[in-house]
């Protein structure tokens, strides 16, 4: 079913996503200062390429003291757009009830795109 739901995700707009956080992770990359934060886009565009199956956990590593300031940057800087536009897709497929399972991915990305540091993804192939 994960299959079938990821090849569904893909024909109806999430490949174009993920090509657009893989282009954004892109274009941080070229500064040395956006770097960290290309590491975060690229985390998201792999969550768009497969949200069926996929978890997010929160990591405890020793990044825990620049976790808080460096989310704030990224909220301030476009994590709240990118917010904002999975919740509203989220809430727009979740009208529909063929397009509830694709709503749970949209809120799921949400969360990682508004807060992405400290945490990763696991993807269940």
């Amino acid at each position: 079913m994960k299959i079938i739901g990821n090849l569904l995700w893909w024909l109806f707009g999430g490949l174009e996503a993920a090509i657009g956080y893989f282009t954004g992770s892109l274009a941080l990359a070229i500064t040395i200062i956006g770097i960290p934060f290309a590491l975060q886009t690229f985390k998201i565009g792999l969550l768009c390429l497969w949200p069926f199956g996929a978890e997010i956990r929160r990591t405890e590593g020793p990044d825990g003291c620049i976790r808080i300031p460096m989310n704030i940057i990224w909220i301030v800087f476009g994590g709240l757009w990118a917010w904002i536009t999975h919740i509203f897709f989220g809430i727009l497929l979740g009208i529909t009830i063929i397009g509830i399972p694709f709503a749970k991915q949209h809120f799921k990305m949400a969360g990682l795109s508004l807060t992405p540091f400290g945490r990763e993804v696991q993807l269940n192939l």
